[in-house]
């Protein structure tokens, strides 16, 4: 009896090993042949987890200083005068369609509060013209806003809310920015509050664009869309590097380029907008231009860095200081100028009053002025080109030219002084050496190769003169904007 009782046992014991060793097996075989694997999550570093902790704390500290800004304008239309017709009156003396079409178009953008008592900085297009600006903090509490000033040349502009206690942004100085950095774009893109995107520095420095007039943006690649304009671009320390403001895109929407511009030029603008209402800036009284190889080679220096002086105004603080035109700028204020765009930019955020060290190069030798900067007065705007006689004499070295000589009542219509002298060019050739250059109908050669050309007869005495293939640098006057060329004679 005890042995039937003690081979049951083993045999029930069997039985459950059996069935746990079959239980594990199968277990292990089953998920395989069904494509379920189990793994084991992956072992992060360290290093990422804090980066990616670090990169929600930025985002985290900076969202409460951004603002959505929404602006309402009233848009006006004038119906169109066929709707004047008497057929239209088939309808009743009660219809409308004579009537000024008014509707509200409305538009979102975002902001940057940069003091506790309640300044916005935003961009200029986002509140520009609007008749009500309606601005939401953080915390979804919403106010007035009212505009302090605007300035369209750097697309910067300031607007207060009646608020207190408000949380405020650190700067960061942009001139020590360096391309590859980490920045975050915050903002409210197509309405979606407080969205935040992440990228590097592309570039610096970026001018010429064709956004403002004065240029000198950070481009990113962190996205940028609708609605963000305004918003801050910040470094990962959670500091304003610059105010985003455009986009390049063929579509309307992010492709991998926007631009900010950077933090040292909005507090300066900033600064104006707030004690004085507008943009006060810095004026020299020079026209300068891009110094391209081709001008440099004309000037006899070897690189292309600086920048070459078109013109100088009469009175201006550069002919009082004894700067000439055709001199080029080297240094100014202690800093090596790099382009025209750099010193352009330079020159008006300095201070009206200030005495400037200005280093030029002029015929190869080097002299050094001191410049007192004065307020920027109102900028003329463009002459228009009225047409001009067509009898001209053709200068027979610059092919594709046709040229007659300026007289006091061309000048008139040109927008010029009735006592410049000069050829004013009345057809440019298609596909010629000087419509590669840009010249064109209504500009007037004032010098040819430093020569002065005064009248028909100097320039019908120089041009043939240039030899075949030769590079001509040629003195330009137009609409009262003076500036040199290099083209290669036909």
């Amino acid at each position: 009896m005890r042995k039937k009782i003690l081979i049951g046992i083993i045999v029930l014991l069997s039985g459950f090993l059996l069935a746990g060793i079959s239980f594990y097996i199968f277990g292990r075989i089953a998920p395989s042949r069904s494509g379920l694997t189990v793994t084991a999550p992956p072992r992060v570093p360290s290093q990422i987890l804090e980066t990616s902790k670090a990169f929600s704390e930025i985002a985290n500290s900076v969202s409460p200083v951004v603002v959505n800004i929404s602006t309402t304008k009233i848009v006006k239309r004038e119906a169109p005068s066929f709707f004047d017709d008497p057929f239209f009156n088939f309808f009743g003396s009660s219809h409308d369609f004579g009537s000024p079409k008014k509707w509200k178009e409305q538009s979102l953008g975002s902001g940057v509060i940069v003091s506790g008592d309640g300044y916005i900085i935003t961009n200029n297009h986002v509140i520009e013209q609007a008749e009500e600006i309606k601005v939401t903090l953080y915390d979804k509490k919403s106010f007035k806003g009212k505009i302090v000033g605007a300035d369209p040349k750097t697309d910067i502009a300031v607007i207060k809310i009646n608020a207190g206690n408000l949380p405020a942004a650190a700067w960061a100085d942009s001139d020590k920015l360096q391309v590859g950095e980490f920045v975050l774009a915050i903002g409210n893109p197509f309405g979606l509050s407080h969205t935040v995107t992440m990228g590097i520095i592309s570039a610096v420095g970026r001018a010429s664009v064709g956004i403002t007039d004065y240029e000198d943006f950070i481009q990113t690649d962190a996205a940028i869309n609708p609605g963000n304009s305004g918003g801050p671009l910040v470094n990962i320390k959670g500091e304003v590097i610059g105010i985003n403001t455009a986009i390049f895109s063929k579509t309307g929407g992010y492709q991998g380029i926007g631009f900010s511009v950077p933090s040292n030029l909005v507090r300066s603008v900033m600064e104006d907008l707030i004690k004085y209402g507008k943009k006060t800036r810095g004026w020299l009284g020079v026209s300068i231009q891009k110094l391209t190889p081709e001008l440099a080679e004309k000037f006899g220096i070897k690189d292309s860095d600086g920048a070459l002086v078109g013109d100088v105004v009469k009175g201006s603080p550069a002919e009082k200081a004894g700067i000439m035109r055709g001199d080029i700028f080297l240094e100014y204020s202690g800093k090596k100028v790099k382009d025209a765009d750099g010193l352009r930019n330079t020159v008006a955020q300095t201070k009206a009053g200030s005495q400037v060290n200005i280093k030029i190069l002029r015929k190869g030798k080097e002299y050094n002025f001191t410049v007192t900067i004065t307020e920027s007065p109102k900028e003329p705007g463009e002459a228009k080109i009225e047409s001009v006689p067509a009898d001209a004499a053709r200068g027979d070295a610059l092919a594709g030219l046709e040229v007659i000589e300026l007289t006091k009542e061309i000048a008139q219509q040109l927008g010029l002084n009735r006592d410049e002298k000069g050829v004013v060019l009345l057809k440019v050739e298609t596909g010629s050496a000087a419509d590669e250059a840009k010249l064109r109908k209504g500009d007037v050669i004032q010098e040819i190769d430093t020569k002065k050309v005064a009248n028909i007869n100097d320039f019908n005495k120089i041009a043939p003169t240039i030899k075949p293939g030769a590079t001509v640098l040629l003195f330009i006057n137009r609409g009262g904007q003076k500036f040199y060329t290099a083209i290669k004679a036909s």
